[in-house]
């Protein structure tokens, strides 16, 4: 089977390489020059994916993928089309279709009769059939449904786990008709594999939800499901903070329930997925007041660490504060949403010296993001941890010199490290 993969990002890479791997022949297509020169030499683009560096490696050698700046070509030579370009909103939740737009566009192009095009990037419920399906038949002459198959199914996994993810949960897919649903449903039985698992309603592979507009829904449900749930910690983290409750402690003992399970209070978690697809579906129902309390729950831990950092430590006007990590998630060499950004905002608003660290990015990469590098050994007077980088669980303050008080954003550092500085945990008692 010829495979086109259209965006070779954290997500598309690694489904490239997996198709690859099948024994398929894959063009991964991207309009990222340097992105696409590194794939053809073997080289990963972005660190942090398990297996990613043998695996592309492996394919690019054997000659099952190839890379490519020319979506329209790539297209015209497949069988199966896979788009996983992002989608991003702006300040008023709006989804930016803009990138998404133009790959359609070219996709469209390209397309010919038989091909099936399955879009993986999270959309609002009914993008794939009132938006892109037109868009595709405008462009291609062709009638989807008819000429062509069509089918969303989301991805769902996590970046630097994303091959042992894709066989973990089950891959679900929706058809604008149900022959593009059967169809979606053959061509991923055929490229991937999946783990025995018993805990599932029924058994673990590729999952036809019947229609786009049910898939699009599964995935948002799930991921809004997971910010509501991280906002009610935050809640908790919040209450117990004013009122001598280690919140931790009531977490594990409510998680020890069956069937419960409520995340670890935090700065707002960042990435493609939590801070954006609530959104995405708030745009499909603006109604839902839970989703939109959760949201605005969550957005505002950042300056909550740092008005708890003013009540520990004192007044921050000319404080030396370093907040450990750059990167949404730790192990993950990504921005995106990333906490890093209102947590600096609201450093410097409250007129404190601030300074960022991260093991994953370079001095010039940190300082592109408008940020000034810090380096372990200089002389510092508060911290904030906002990324769960395993470098930072065995921290101590003799790597951060005069540091006075450091307030643990995401629970991972130890509190003997610390004697002698005040140390403080989000959803601990004040």
């Amino acid at each position: 089977m010829k495979i086109t993969v259209v965006a070779l990002g954290k997500i598309g890479l690694p489904l490239a390489v997996q198709f690859a791997r099948k024994g398929h022949s894959v063009i991964g297509a991207d309009v990222n020059e340097s992105t696409v020169a590194q794939v053809r030499a073997g080289v990963e683009p972005f660190p942090g994916e398990d297996h990613l560096a043998e695996y592309l490696k492996e394919v690019v050698v054997s000659g099952h993928l190839q890379a490519t700046t020319d979506t329209t070509t790539a297209v015209a030579q497949s069988d199966v089309v896979v788009v996983v370009v992002p989608l991003f909103v702006d300040e008023q939740g709006v989804p930016d279709f803009g990138w998404m737009d133009a790959a359609t566009e070219a996709i469209g192009k390209g397309l010919k009769p038989g091909t099936l095009v399955s879009y993986e990037t999270t959309l609002p419920v009914g993008t794939t059939r009132t938006r892109f399906a037109p868009a595709l038949e405008r462009v291609s002459g062709l009638t989807a449904g008819v000429d062509f198959h069509l089918v969303f199914s989301p991805e769902r996994v996590f970046t630097g786990r994303v091959f042992a993810d894709l066989r973990k949960y089950p891959k679900l897919v929706g058809g604008v008709d149900a022959a593009s649903g059967a169809r979606g449903v053959k061509f991923y039985e055929d490229v991937l594999d999946f783990d025995s698992r018993s805990d599932l309603a029924r058994p673990n592979g590729v999952w036809d939800l019947g229609s786009s507009e049910a898939s699009e829904l599964a995935k948002l449900a799930e991921t809004t499901y997971r910010d509501v749930n991280i906002a009610l910690a935050n809640q908790f983290a919040l209450f117990s903070e004013s009122h001598g409750i280690d919140v931790q402690k009531v977490i594990d003992a409510s998680n020890s329930q069956p069937f419960s399970h409520i995340h670890r209070p935090g700065i707002a978690v960042g990435g493609h997925c939590i801070p954006i697809y609530p959104r995405f579906y708030l745009w499909n129902d603006p109604a839902a007041t839970v989703v939109s309390a959760a949201r605005s729950a969550n957005a505002a831990m950042p300056a909550h660490v740092v008005n708890t950092l003013a009540k520990i430590h004192g007044d921050l006007r000319g404080q030396r504060v370093v907040v450990l990590g750059a990167a949404y998630r730790g192990g993950v060499k990504e921005t995106a949403f990333s906490g890093v950004f209102p947590t600096v905002s609201a450093l410097e608003q409250a007129g404190a010296v601030v300074s960022v660290q991260d093991p994953m990015y370079t001095d010039d990469e940190l300082e592109h993001y408008g940020f000034q590098s810090y380096h372990f050994g200089e002389e510092v007077d508060a911290a904030i941890v906002q990324a769960d980088h395993k470098e930072y669980r065995q921290l101590s303050k003799s790597d951060l010199p005069g540091l006075q008080t450091i307030l643990d954003g995401r629970g991972i550092t130890s509190e003997e490290n610390w004697r002698g500085v005040r140390y403080h945990v989000v959803g601990r008692a004040l």
